[in-house]
């Protein structure tokens, strides 16, 4: 049935900018934990996690990515934090078509925080030595997530298919298919 309403534990991040030092250990962890295989690289690019720095200021924000956004915001706010000037931005959370932070280097597909699915606790968390990422939880009545699950796979193969061509990504799962078939 859709449309049902059930019961679901909702992970967020608070982000304490008093507290962080900028180390960016919150974004090799990150690299690491998503690397394929587990901890087998380090890329600061790959992660889901960026922390802004503005050193000789003292400003570092940490700033976690959120759900992909497919047309560029018509929001082009300034913020000014200790006389230096920041542009709306450079806080967003989404991937979208404008810039190129949260994608994937290699492929281009959005990059999603996902608290390091299968942990108690996202990587970046255990490894904040500064407590400026805090781990809070809250209890939220959801829909059923079949459509939202349909949503992510259809920007990824919609991105995959603006890099790659649409024929050669169908190419690619019909020789996957093929393949499983054989290997069963």
């Amino acid at each position: 049935m859709t449309g049902e309403k059930k019961k679901k534990t909702i992970k967020t991040i608070r982000i304490d900018v008093d507290k962080c030092n900028g180390c960016r250990a919150c974004e090799v962890i990150c690299s690491a934990f998503h690397a394929a295989p587990k901890y087998s690289s380090n890329n600061p690019a790959r992660a889901r996690i960026r922390v802004i720095r503005e050193p000789y200021s003292d400003i570092y924000v940490p700033v976690y990515a959120g759900d992909y956004a497919p047309a560029e915001c018509s929001g082009r706010e300034k913020y000014t934090i200790d006389g230096k000037e920041y542009d709306e931005c450079a806080f967003c959370k989404a991937a979208c078509p404008s810039r190129e932070d949260f994608k994937e280097p290699d492929s281009g597909l959005p990059l999603k925080c996902d608290m390091c699915e299968g942990e108690d606790e996202p990587m970046c968390v255990k490894w904040c030595l500064a407590d400026a990422l805090i781990l809070e939880e809250r209890e939220e009545e959801v829909e059923e997530e079949g459509e939202e699950e349909q949503e992510e796979l259809e920007i990824g193969l919609e991105s995959l298919a603006k890099k790659y061509g649409l024929q050669k990504v169908m190419d690619s799962i019909a020789r996957m298919s093929i393949s499983k078939r054989g290997a069963s």
